[in-house]
């Protein structure tokens, strides 16, 4: 089993993350944020990466911190779960429709961060949730796993509807490309030998 535990304290924020890839979408989510717990949850049940994250943040300053470092910490466990890669897909990719909304993400386990947001919300909050941040998650989260990340909304007008295609459009390309590839036989999927050089 792929499974990794990452402990995170630091003056802004303590953190307790475990990843489980090879999992059934369980998951166990505090951040002290609902609306971002509701996403974190839609990530863990489309991905099938069971979570559990516990947070206490500063969220009396603001929620930048907490939401920053939920995505790091959840980054680093997946990363740390991963191993050396082997045997891996390393890409995936979803359209994600949501009623009226379409979204559309790709990335690539490919080591070498890289992120492009074409999405944007038309309320500065969900739930109590600066919509500012998922961009800042997402960028986050691609940073702390090494992921070239390509998120889109094609179209939508409700913004509960945008953030959560978007969630779960990166859970689906996040399933597809840890999951592992038996005709593989456990070799890097690059032909450096390597991901990320």
């Amino acid at each position: 089993m792929r499974t990794a535990s990452i402990s995170r304290n630091t003056k802004e924020t303590e953190i307790a993350v475990e990843v489980n890839l090879d999992g059934t979408g369980q998951y166990d989510i505090a951040t002290g944020i609902g609306f971002l717990d509701h996403m974190i949850e839609q990530f863990s049940r489309h991905s099938m990466i069971d979570i559990a994250c516990r947070i206490k943040g500063d969220l009396h300053v603001d929620q930048h911190h907490t939401a920053e470092d939920s995505a790091i910490a959840i980054g680093q466990a997946i990363l740390k779960a991963l191993g050396d890669k082997g045997g891996i897909m390393r890409y995936g990719s979803a359209y994600s429709p949501m009623d009226e909304t379409l979204s559309r993400v790709a990335l690539d386990i490919s080591g070498r961060p890289y992120f492009v947001w074409k999405a944007g919300f038309t309320q500065e909050r969900l739930g109590e949730m600066d919509t500012e941040l998922f961009e800042h998650w997402f960028h986050s989260i691609a940073d702390a796993i090494g992921l070239t990340l390509h998120i889109e909304l094609l179209y939508g007008k409700n913004n509960h509807h945008v953030a959560e295609s978007i969630y779960k459009g990166f859970a689906r390309a996040m399933r597809q490309a840890v999951e592992i590839d038996p005709r593989k036989g456990g070799a890097i999927p690059s032909t450096k030998g390597i991901l990320g050089g």
